[in-house]
């Protein structure tokens, strides 16, 4: 089956469960790992366990209850768009099953901001399991880069009181220019201004965690300037990484494609960004460690590298919500029976 439609109808079976009683809680039942050991509480939030579902695969909020059933301690939809727009044009997803490995260049089809909360009505205080809900934030095609932060800004008005959280995409290879807004400048203009709304939304309710998603591809000198931009803008934490255009590690046809790389090969390098981020942050922001976890001792090697929560999106369509299990499991075999 082709890869998107294949990604679809497991979204619409995930959708329609949430829709049958009883559904969730048979899911919950056969797959949630459920114990205290596992809970972290970081930027004022309690994740039931470390392990959430990267923003990508859900883009539309189909099924974040079913996915929070599942046993993901936090599900990150979208990215999520202002207004809704198709992406880029099909095959735009392709496996490279010998390398473990997936090419997307996706370029953020979403059905926009209006749409997104409209089917987050019914979701937003009721994921099973205690499971947060974050919202990964995203500007549209069309929209210049000068004007990104209206983007961005016009997302978090729609969902800021949906979701637990909100991550800002800067770094998807997908959208024209979009790494642009990693240069220091560019990205603590653009944070301050999202932040300050962020700010001005609390006044009327909670304080929603902001954080900002960064590129595998900046070497050191664009890690730090990106860390530091994060810090002077004031965002409560750092996703460490988004998918790569590296081809390192990977041959074939399937590599020749155009987007960005995730799974296996980009295992190391994420890692790498995280251990990188820690060190340099000394305490000041929790990074969430994302890229490459096939197996559950990869989820282990980036918490053992600082990371604060862990995200999966290759490894899950590899192997299967199994594989969440198995790190909840390997993470209680660490942790003394209290």
């Amino acid at each position: 089956m082709d890869p998107e439609d294949a990604h679809n109808l497991a979204l619409r079976l995930l959708g329609l469960a949430e829709q049958v009683p009883g559904a969730l809680t048979l899911l919950e039942r056969l797959s949630a790992v459920r114990d205290d050991r596992l809970v972290v509480e970081t930027m004022g939030l309690r994740f039931p366990n470390p392990v959430g579902l990267a923003a990508g695969l859900d883009k539309n909020g189909i099924a974040p209850r079913a996915f929070s059933a599942l046993g993901f301690g936090a599900v990150e939809i979208g990215t999520v768009t202002p207004r809704s727009q198709p992406g880029n044009p099909r095959p735009r997803i392709f496996r490279l099953p010998e390398h473990g490995a997936l090419i997307n260049r996706m370029g953020f089809p979403s059905r926009g901001a209006s749409s997104a909360r409209a089917r987050l009505q019914h979701v937003t205080g009721h994921m099973p399991g205690g499971g947060v809900l974050g919202v990964n934030l995203g500007k549209n095609a069309t929209t210049p880069l000068e004007a990104a932060a209206d983007d961005y800004v016009t997302v978090l008005d729609a969902l800021h009181d949906r979701a637990d959280y909100a991550v800002v995409n800067v770094s998807s290879p997908n959208t024209k220019g979009l790494r642009d807004l990693q240069e220091r400048r560019a990205l603590e203009e653009l944070l301050r201004r999202v932040v300050r709304r962020r700010d001005g939304l609390s006044r009327h309710g909670r304080r929603l965690p902001l954080l900002v998603k960064v590129a595998p591809d900046l070497d050191e000198a664009g890690l730090s300037a990106a860390l530091e931009a994060a810090l002077a803008a004031g965002v409560d934490g750092i996703v460490a990484t988004n998918t790569t255009l590296s081809r390192d590690g990977v041959s074939g046809a399937g590599a020749a494609e155009v987007g960005g790389l995730s799974g296996a090969p980009l295992r190391h390098r994420a890692t790498d960004v995280v251990h990188f981020l820690v060190r340099e942050a000394a305490g000041r922001l929790p990074i969430v460690g994302a890229g490459g976890i096939m197996r559950p001792e990869h989820a282990l090697e980036k918490l053992d590298a600082g990371a604060t929560l862990v995200q999966i999106y290759t490894g899950l369509i590899y192997s299967g919500p199994a594989l969440l299990g198995q790190i909840c499991a390997a993470l209680l075999s660490r942790r003394p029976t209290r």
